[in-house]
C-alpha cells in the first residue's frame, strides 16, 4: 500500500489552478485531470461507485461493515490550487531530519524559508519537510487533504477487520475561488456529518470561519493628452487609489489577527482611461461584516457624487460563518478533539481566518467542521508541509471513523 507521501507527490504533479475569471464549472478543465485520476484510483482499490459528475465533483462510498446503524460520515477535500501562485511543474524538495536552520529554495537564488520569518519551522526539527523549489506553490492546500483521505480509504478497504459505518468521500473543484460547492449535491452525497481536511498546521480544528464577500469595481476615467489635460483629464488609477485610501488601513489583513476582519485588495489593473479593482471582505461577526459591506458602498457613492457616476460596484456574498450551523451538533467537534488526542495531538480549536467548502456545506444542511491537513504558508512559493503531519492527519481520519462506529 502506498504512503500518504507517495499519493501527495503524485497529486501535486497535476496542474489544477482554478481561474477566478472563468465562467465554467469547474473553472479550469485541468482540474478534471486530477479528478479522473482519483476516480480511477478509488475504483482500483475497491470503491465501486466512485464517479465524476459533469460539474467536476468526485464522490464515492465505502459501505458499512457494522451490524448496527451509525451516522453516515463524510470526508471532503478540494483538488484545485490557488491562482495566487503558479501550480505548474511543481518541483518539491525534501528536507530530511530538519535541523532548525533556514531552508534555501533552489529555484530562486536568495529565496529561503527563514526561521526568523517563520519560527514555527522549529516545531518540526527532526522531521521530514516537503517544500517548493521557490518557483511555484506546493499544493498542500489541499492536495495534502486529498492524499490523507485517499490513504485512509485505501487502508480501510485493505483492512476489512477495522469496523466502520458507511463512509462518503468527496473531492471538489474551485474551492480557492469561492465556488467549490456551487453544484455540490448534498442529498446525493448522503452523509449526516462531514469533515473537510483543509486546515493548516498539526492540531488545527475549526468550526468558525469568516463571513465573506467579494467586490469587483470598475472605474471609468477620461484620458486627454497630458499637454492639454487641465480641468479635463480624470485618471481612473488615481480614483482607485483614492478609493483604497478611504477604506480603513488598520483593517487590512497585514494588520489583523484572530477574530478581526479586513478589506483585502487582491487586484488592481488600470490605465488613465479605466481601472478595475478586486476586494475580498471578511469578518467573523455578522454585524461587522454587514458594516464593512455598507462602508465600501458608501465610499463608492461618495466618489460617484464627487466625480459623476464613474465607479460601478459588484458586491457578492461568498459564504458565512459555519458556527451557527455546527454548534447544534457539537458532538462532532468533541469527536474530532478525541480523535486528535488518540493520535497524541494537542487540539487547537480556533477560528479560520479564511473559509472552506465546509462553511457553505454547513448552511446546505451538512454540518462540516474543518481539520488540519498539515501545511503552512499556503498560496505562495514559501509553502511547506511536514510528512509527519500528513501521517497524523490520516490517523485522525481513521480515529474519527472508529469513534463514529461505536
Amino acid at each position: 500500500m502506498e504512503t500518504v507521501t507517495d499519493k501527495f507527490l503524485r497529486y501535486v504533479s497535476f496542474e489544477t489552478t482554478s481561474d477566478e475569471n472563468s465562467t465554467t464549472h469547474p473553472s479550469s478543465l485541468k482540474e478534471l485531470d486530477l479528478s479522473r485520476q482519483l476516480v480511477a484510483e478509488m475504483k482500483a482499490f475497491g470503491i465501486a461507485d466512485a464517479s465524476l459528475d459533469e460539474n467536476g465533483y468526485v464522490m464515492g462510498t465505502i459501505p458499512s461493515n457494522l451490524d448496527h446503524e451509525v451516522p453516515v460520515l463524510g470526508f471532503i477535500a478540494h483538488v484545485d490550487t490557488s491562482p495566487d501562485a503558479s501550480g505548474k511543474d511543481i518541483k518539491p524538495q525534501f528536507i530530511y531530519n530538519y535541523d532548525g536552520n533556514d531552508i534555501p529554495l533552489p529555484g530562486v537564488p536568495g529565496l529561503a524559508l527563514r526561521v526568523a520569518d517563520f519560527p514555527e519551522l522549529l516545531d518540526y526539527e527532526g522531521q521530514t519537510l516537503i517544500t517548493t523549489d521557490g518557483t511555484t506553490l506546493l499544493g498542500a492546500d489541499d492536495k495534502a487533504g486529498v492524499a490523507e483521505i485517499m490513504t485512509a480509504a485505501e487502508y480501510l478497504i485493505t483492512h476489512p477487520e477495522v469496523k466502520h459505518g458507511t463512509l462518503k468521500i468527496g473531492f471538489t473543484p474551485d474551492e480557492e475561488i469561492g465556488c467549490g460547492v456551487d453544484y455540490f449535491d448534498v442529498q446525493r452525497f448522503g452523509a449526516d456529518y462531514a469533515y473537510t481536511m483543509d486546515g493548516g498546521a498539526l492540531g488545527e480544528l475549526e468550526y468558525e470561519n469568516f463571513n465573506a464577500a467579494g467586490a469587483k469595481l470598475h472605474i471609468q476615467g477620461c484620458n486627454i493628452h497630458p499637454g492639454y489635460a487641465k480641468d479635463k483629464m480624470l485618471n481612473a488609477m488615481y480614483v482607485g487609489m483614492e478609493l483604497a485610501a478611504m477604506l480603513p488601513v488598520a483593517q487590512r489583513p497585514e494588520y489583523t489577527t484572530g477574530y478581526e476582519g479586513f478589506f483585502h485588495l487582491t487586484g488592481f489593473n488600470g490605465t488613465v482611461e479605466e481601472a478595475t479593482m478586486s476586494y475580498i471582505i471578511r469578518d467573523h461577526d455578522r454585524t461587522r461584516f454587514e458594516q464593512k459591506k455598507a462602508l465600501i458602498q458608501e465610499v463608492v457613492a461618495f466618489l460617484n457624487k464627487k466625480y459623476g457616476d464613474i465607479v460601478t460596484l459588484e458586491l457578492r456574498d461568498q459564504y458565512y460563518n459555519m458556527r451557527e450551523m455546527v454548534e447544534p451538533h457539537y458532538h462532532i467537534i468533541e469527536k474530532a478533539v478525541r480523535a486528535m488526542e488518540m493520535a497524541g495531538i494537542q487540539p487547537k480549536v480556533q477560528p479560520i481566518r479564511g473559509g472552506t467548502d465546509g462553511a457553505r456545506l454547513s448552511f446546505m444542511g451538512l454540518p462540516c467542521p474543518n481539520i488540519f491537513a498539515g501545511g503552512h504558508n499556503f498560496h505562495g512559493k514559501l509553502e511547506f508541509v511536514p510528512v509527519e503531519s500528513m501521517e497524523k492527519a490520516t490517523e485522525v481520519i481513521l480515529n474519527l471513523i472508529s469513534l463514529f462506529a461505536e
